[in-house]
């Protein structure tokens, strides 16, 4: 029975163990939705706007109706006398100290307010509606940026994987001839000296792919973190087509910059509002507020302790309403400053608009040359690589035949091998041209 009940647990932890190991299926917009649900910072994001919501929700309550209770009790231990003339109690000539507060005294009201004109309150009730557009805007380039670094590294990863594996089948290779030559060199048909350059190219080719696999690790962790995904989950990537990625570049490539389509500017137009809003708030800060208010309670008084809580003597009862103008007259030339700061922040916000309008051209133009260039370089490189196969190809027939060396196929690998490092360089860098045009052009949303 214990035998039993221990193989069932070993059944079932590997069972688990299989089950947490199941590689995640990811393509490249799974890996962006990803990231933009469980990155930290679009979590942030995504809480500031509901702060901001909160918040305006706090504007809204100020126009609302505002009611509060207070209860107030006092108690004297020596009550405060006011004089009077000796006169009214057959004393002339002299003042004569009279109690009129009773020694203990209880108050119970509610008091409500309203806001019936505040120039501050309208302002703030208008511009609500634009705060909370410029929470979301700043949420939305936190993602596109989000999305951005993931594609770099999704693509960095596919690259890395393409490395990996011609570095492989190249090191495979390499290692098979150098099993031809050790075994040509124990019958006597090689010299010693040519198995050591092989074995050398071997050696270094070995190093270059496990300098390959540390990179392609790094960049999977790198992927991860940017997703916000536990670095030990085990992934596969789908979207293995880097060439169909330069293809939609080579299409972009002929997109004219729109201020517009680019969060960043619709950021600067929000903030220009928002100034606006402000500048017009501090103006109207010189009207008169007004509000009405009104209250109503209970009031006692005694100088026994005991008949404070004998409710039934609360009979004192008082109401009111009435209105409240606040006209503001002189404060020290504050509001007037105040007022000569917004405008100098819509001056600012305009000069930072057109700088804008400059920054996004300029990111386009730039964006593209780059990426045009990268495909020159990318073609040469292709055909530097396709090349040097063919010179490898022919270097070893030429030996096999017997009428080549192996200092000529040593020669031809190692030019492979630097054909293969310069198109995959070139190629990460084509496509990370690609993805910073997307970015100037607002393609990441």
């Amino acid at each position: 029975m214990r035998r039993t009940l221990v193989s069932i647990l070993a059944l079932a932890a590997c069972g688990t163990q299989a089950w947490a190991q199941e590689p995640m299926q990811l393509s490249l917009s799974n890996a962006m939705e990803y990231a933009v649900k469980n990155n930290a910072a679009a979590k942030n994001a995504r809480i500031d706007v509901a702060i901001q919501e909160a918040q305006n929700k706090q504007t809204t309550a100020i126009a609302l109706p505002q009611l509060n209770a207070k209860g107030d009790f006092t108690g004297f231990f020596n009550v405060q006398k006011a004089f009077v003339p000796g006169e009214f109690i057959g004393q002339p000539g002299t003042f004569v100290p009279v109690a009129f507060t009773p020694r203990y005294s209880t108050t119970a009201s509610a008091t409500a307010t309203q806001v019936l004109f505040d120039g501050s309150v309208l302002v703030a009730l208008q511009a609500r509606q634009a705060v909370m557009e410029l929470a979301m805007k700043k949420g939305r380039l936190t993602e596109e940026m989000i999305r951005y670094e993931v594609q770099k590294a999704y693509y960095g990863i596919v690259i890395a994987h393409r490395q990996v594996s011609i570095l492989n089948r190249s090191l495979a290779s390499l290692r098979s001839i150098a099993d031809d030559l050790r075994q040509l060199k124990e019958a006597g048909f090689v010299e010693k000296i040519e198995l050591d350059r092989t074995n050398v190219q071997v050696n270094n080719l070995a190093t270059d792919s496990l300098k390959a696999h540390s990179f392609l690790e790094v960049s999977e962790q790198g992927l991860k973190y940017a997703m916000g995904l536990d670095i030990n989950t085990p992934i596969v990537l789908t979207d293995t087509s880097v060439e169909g990625a330069i293809d939609k570049g080579v299409q972009l490539a002929s997109s004219a910059a729109n201020y517009n389509s680019r969060t960043e500017y619709a950021l600067l137009q929000n903030l220009q509002q928002l100034n606006n809003y402000n500048l017009k708030r501090y103006k109207l800060a010189a009207l008169p507020s007004l509000a009405a208010v009104g209250s109503l309670g209970y009031n006692f008084g005694t100088n026994s302790f005991n008949q404070v809580f004998d409710f039934r003597k609360y009979y004192q009862f008082f109401s009111f309403a009435g209105l409240q103008l606040n006209v503001p007259l002189f404060s020290g030339f504050k509001r007037t400053n105040q007022v000569r700061e917004a405008k100098l922040n819509i001056e600012r916000t305009n000069n930072d608009i057109e700088q804008q309008k400059l920054s996004i051209d300029f990111e386009v133009e730039s964006s593209k040359t780059t990426f045009k260039n990268a495909l020159i370089q990318l073609k040469s490189q292709e055909q530097n690589l396709q090349l040097a196969q063919t010179v490898l190809e022919l270097a070893q027939k030429k030996y096999k035949a017997g009428v080549g060396s192996n200092i000529e196929v040593n020669q031809a690998q190692t030019e492979l091998l630097r054909a293969q490092n310069n198109y995959f360089t070139t190629l990460l860098e084509s496509i990370t041209a690609q993805s910073d045009l997307q970015k100037a052009l607002g393609n990441f949303k």
